[in-house]
């Protein structure tokens, strides 16, 4: 199966077939302080890029931070616009939990 696909992508660069590897969903664990609220942040993240969709779960609320759970969907989610845009808020990446990335062509 793995012969078969190589030689498949390797023909359409041939005639001029590009793949372009979308994401298209992230699931993130963030630690943020307590101000933005939830709401904020959220929305600051969604206004980054258009059509993204954003959802926020608190997990864990401690005395100065707060342990968040956020989903970003989108046709094309830009991953460091996201990523300054949770850190110009004051909040930290821990990890990327969960990755849905889609493979597009675009022909010449």
């Amino acid at each position: 199966m793995y012969i078969v696909m190589s030689a498949l992508v390797k023909l359409a660069n041939r005639l001029g077939v590009e793949f372009m590897v979308l994401v298209k969903r992230l699931v993130l664990d963030v630690l943020k302080p307590h101000q933005p609220n939830a709401l904020e942040f959220s929305r600051a993240i969604a206004e980054v890029g258009a059509a993204y969709r954003v959802y926020l779960t608190v997990l864990e609320v401690d005395e100065k931070t707060e342990t968040l759970q956020i989903e970003v969907e989108a046709n094309s989610i830009d991953f460091d616009a996201v990523q300054s845009s949770i850190t110009s808020m004051g909040g930290s990446l821990h990890s990327i939990d969960e990755v849905e990335v889609q493979n597009e062509t675009d022909v010449d």
